[in-house]
């Protein structure tokens, strides 16, 4: 019998999903993160899940897992110290960046410190223009003199940063192997393999990001999969990356900071899959956990993509899953700001202390707290009781920071903090939805994390969706979504041109020649042939534009010229609310994302037997707010509930991993594959 687990190691709690792929059985487990060296919470983790299912190591064949090492890295700047080599001349672009200030009004407000401090950059004689050719050749004794330079500055990590490098790469593979010779222990990232496009200064700053987290993410890595063989578990472990694929530990050693957003990119993943079972295809991903809420769209049953964002204030330029995140997660701290007003976040409480309700030396009121408070929290247990909670310690920290400085009662200051925070979910909702032309009223809330079903009813309101979905385990969907992913990895290529016959038979053949490195991939991966599909996308902008759409496309032949200029002035349409007839039309640039499709077991329904009734497991008094106040509702085991079966509020829905609360006249059903699915009470239906 064999046995695929996903774990998803977040900023406070660190998920795990165990499947059976004899019959699909899927079991859910969590523990608190470890951030001093999270490869520790994975390994107590999965001896854990090894133990209550009498599982022997060798019966393990499947491991995928994501990461905020890296983001954590960049966030933090705990990035080794990292060197640069580049072009003469351009030594203080990645410096100068956009000469776009972060915050227009606020002087305050700073751009980050480089990440390779100026002293570290070193430039070099070399030079090729724009189509490739070399106008001068490359200086070795210049890069043997900057490397023994860096090398004796102590510089653990070096980016490769040559002008038009996209185009012809042989200057940077050359210093590379300068570099590499003289500096054998030190971690080299070129910016040709990193990000193989225009724009030098976000390929730059791309490139930099690798280099720097590198070194550090290569030492989580030995010592996560050190950690799982101790266990007597002989595969090699998988990495979700910032696309929603899988990458090899190999894959992930050379382009690291293609692990960013890691972690919700599998939650996406796992939400399309779940959305497309139930037959629904448009989702607002909603997952609240400890620390952040990250949201994102499900549009037609695919995730959407973006090549553009900035990390912690850094422009980073890889193929991801549109992903918004803000400071807005269970241990988010409520705090007054210089004019008494309450916020809440970024800031939070983490994984230790984490709340004040956990008795770990949390001194901070949180939404953790605030929910407790009011009840809607179990107040005397978390995780199937393994998590004893204070909750007079909560009410005192919500008193101490909230309250009291307000002249508020218990209940106004907790719904206060609760009230902060939905705004702000509800703004990041519709800043990657309504300010990007898409119609929430055609979509379903998709809740998961610990905290997002807590949550999801009250923002789907605000912002006009009409239902909410659940699904089972929703604070483990991220760990859930590794097993319901596929290997994959993106190839790009830089081609300005304007889309002509011609050129569009150009952009054919750069087509081709990527299949046939994305092939070659595949093979090292270990995909068979049957197993190897592609997508396509184009970014394009009319002539004379400064930025790009992305342009999905079916296929790419030599006769979908007419079907690609069709499908770029929908998407313009969509994206800006206006397309121009007629317009010239420029490609900028090419990519292809290389899928090995993974074997996943099907989905399975739950039983139908039973009764509502059976999973009550008693009543508790919850605050509804000051129209309702505290009301006494009826607690349900969510396990309990079969599948057909409907409830009303009042009542508070428990599992493992979360807790969803119907508020009096709200009601929820239960479909075949166990999702909780509500309408939303004041919106309309779809």
């Amino acid at each position: 019998m064999a046995y695929r687990i996903g774990i998803d190691v977040g900023g406070t709690f660190t998920d795990f999903t165990l499947l059976r792929e004899s019959d699909g059985q899927v079991s859910f487990h969590k523990v608190a993160s470890t951030p001093r060296d999270p490869s520790q919470a994975i390994e107590q983790g999965i001896a854990d899940l090894l133990g209550m299912h009498d599982i022997a190591a060798g019966e393990v064949g499947h491991i995928g897992h994501g990461t905020t090492v890296a983001t954590n890295l960049v966030i933090e700047r705990r990035g080794a110290v990292t060197g640069m080599l580049t072009t003469r001349g351009f030594r203080d672009v990645i410096e100068i960046g956009r000469q776009v200030r972060p915050h227009l009004f606020d002087y305050g407000v700073t751009k980050p410190p480089p990440l390779a401090a100026r002293e570290h950059r070193i430039e070099i004689g070399e030079r090729v223009n724009s189509r490739g050719d070399v106008l001068v050749a490359l200086d070795e004794r210049e890069v043997e003199a900057a490397a023994v330079k860096l090398r004796r500055a102590g510089v653990k990590s070096v980016a490769v940063c040559f002008l038009h490098s996209y185009r012809n790469p042989l200057h940077e593979q050359a210093a590379r192997r300068v570099v590499e010779r003289l500096m054998p222990d030190a971690y080299v990232s070129v910016s040709s393999e990193v990000l193989p496009e225009f724009r030098e200064y976000e390929r730059w700053s791309t490139t930099l990001l690798n280099a720097a987290v590198g070194p550090r993410m290569e030492a989580y890595l030995e010592s996560f999969f050190a950690r799982v063989k101790n266990l007597g578990i002989a595969v090699e472990p998988f990495t979700i990356h910032s696309n929603g694929g899988l990458m090899s530990m190999r894959a992930v050693r050379a382009f690291p900071v293609r692990t960013c957003l890691s972690g919700p990119a599998a939650g996406v993943v796992g939400a399309a899959e779940i959305g497309r079972v139930a037959g629904v295809a448009n989702l607002v991903t909603f997952d609240v956990g400890g620390t952040s809420t990250d949201v994102s769209l499900v549009y037609r049953g695919k995730p959407l993509f973006s090549s553009n964002r900035l990390l912690a204030d850094y422009p980073l330029k890889t193929p991801m899953i549109d992903i918004h995140v803000i400071g807005a997660g269970g241990g988010s701290i409520a705090w007054m700001d210089d004019a008494g007003a309450l916020k809440v976040g970024p800031k939070s409480a983490g994984a230790d202390p984490g709340p004040a309700a956990y008795s770990r030396g949390g001194a901070e009121a949180t939404i953790t707290d605030a929910q407790i408070s009011l009840h809607r929290l179990n107040p005397v247990a978390l995780l199937g009781g393994r998590l004893k909670i204070d909750a007079a310690a909560a009410r005192e920290t919500i008193m101490n920071k909230v309250g009291r400085p307000l002249g508020l009662t218990l209940e106004q200051a907790a719904e206060g903090v609760i009230r902060i925070a939905n705004a702000n979910m509800s703004r990041a909702i519709r800043s990657v939805s309504t300010e990007r032309g898409y119609d929430l009223a055609q979509f379903a809330l998709f809740a998961y994390g610990g905290a997002g079903p807590l949550h999801a009813i009250d923002v789907a309101g605000e912002c006009g969706i009409p239902a909410v979905i659940v699904p089972q385990e929703p604070g483990t969907l991220c760990a859930r979504g590794m097993l319901l992913t596929d290997i994959s990895f993106d190839f790009v290529r830089s081609e300005i041109a304007e889309v002509t016959v011609a050129s569009w038979l150009h952009v054919c053949k750069l087509f081709a020649d990527m299949e046939a490195e994305a092939r070659a991939w595949l093979e090292r991966e270990r995909v068979p042939q049957p197993e190897q599909s592609f997508r396509y996308h184009i970014d394009a902008r009319y002539q004379g534009q400064n930025f790009e759409v992305i342009v999905a496309m079916p296929r790419i032949a030599a006769d979908g010229m007419a079907g690609f200029l069709h499908e770029f002035a929908a998407a313009h349409q969509r994206e800006y609310g206006y397309d121009v007839p007629g317009r010239a039309v420029e490609i900028v640039n090419c990519r292809l994302q290389a899928v090995g499709n993974v074997a996943k077991a099907p989905l399975r329904e739950i039983s139908a037997t039973g009764s509502v009734a059976a999973a009550v497991t008693g009543t508790r008094k919850i605050y509804f707010g000051a129209s309702c106040g505290w009301l006494e509702a009826q607690v349900y085991a969510r396990p309990e509930l079969p599948a057909g079966s409907s409830l009303d509020g009042p009542a508070v829905i428990e599992e493992m991993s979360s807790t969803v609360l119907l508020a009096p006249g709200q009601s929820a059903a239960v479909d075949r594959i166990g999702n909780l699915v509500i309408n939303v009470k004041g919106v309309p239906p779809p």
